[in-house]
Order: C-alpha cells, then structure tokens, then sequence
C-alpha cells in the first residue's frame, strides 16, 4: 500500500513538475527579432506595457495642466495681495478704517 501511494505521488510530482508549453498569447512572433539590446516579449505583456503607458501619459498630462492652473491661482492671490495692500495704505493715507485682509491671502503676504 505504501508503494502504490509512493508510486501515485510521483507520478503526480512529475507531472505538476514537467514544463508546459507557453499559451498562444504569450508566445513569441518568431518573425519579430529582438534589436541589439532589446528584450523579446510576448504580445501580452507588450499590449499590457501599452495600456500602461498611456495611462501614465494621461496622468502626466492631467498633473502638467492641475500646474498650470495652480501657477495662474498663485499669480492670481498675489495680485490681489498687492492690491489690498495698496487699498489699505491709501485708507490709512485718508485716515479711514482699513479692510481685513482674507484668512486665504495670508499665506500670499509679502510680510
């Protein structure tokens, strides 16, 4: 009994172990050769690096626009700053109350 079971087992052990052949869709174009210093891939993972890499260029240019946008914001606060500074030198020239200046352009003070 216990050599049937040893003789199941490796039966079993060689065939987990054998290699498989690649899948149709991992294979290599054999017409395709690979150029000095480039690595062969199967049309799978190439397709994969693909989807990849336009996602990553989508990103990429969300995030270049998201800058663009932050920079006209930024040049933007800091205009406004000048102004309200300027506004509140004239009312105290004047001898008036000057405004409040925004929680949100403090960061955007030259002081």
């Amino acid at each position: 009994m216990i050599a049937g079971v040893s003789v199941v087992g490796s039966v079993l052990v060689a065939k987990i172990s054998t290699p498989r052949p690649p899948a149709a869709s991992d294979r290599l174009d054999p017409e395709e050769a690979p150029r000095e210093g480039e690595l062969r891939a199967p049309p799978a993972i190439r397709e994969r690096f693909a989807v990849l890499e336009a996602k990553a260029n989508h990103l990429t240019a969300i995030v270049e626009e998201q800058k663009e946008k932050n920079g006209r914001l930024d040049r933007l606060l800091w205009t406004a700053m000048r102004i309200i500074r300027r506004a509140n030198r004239r009312l105290v020239a004047a001898r008036e109350v000057s405004e409040e200046i925004p929680r949100e352009l403090i960061p955007h003070s030259i002081d």
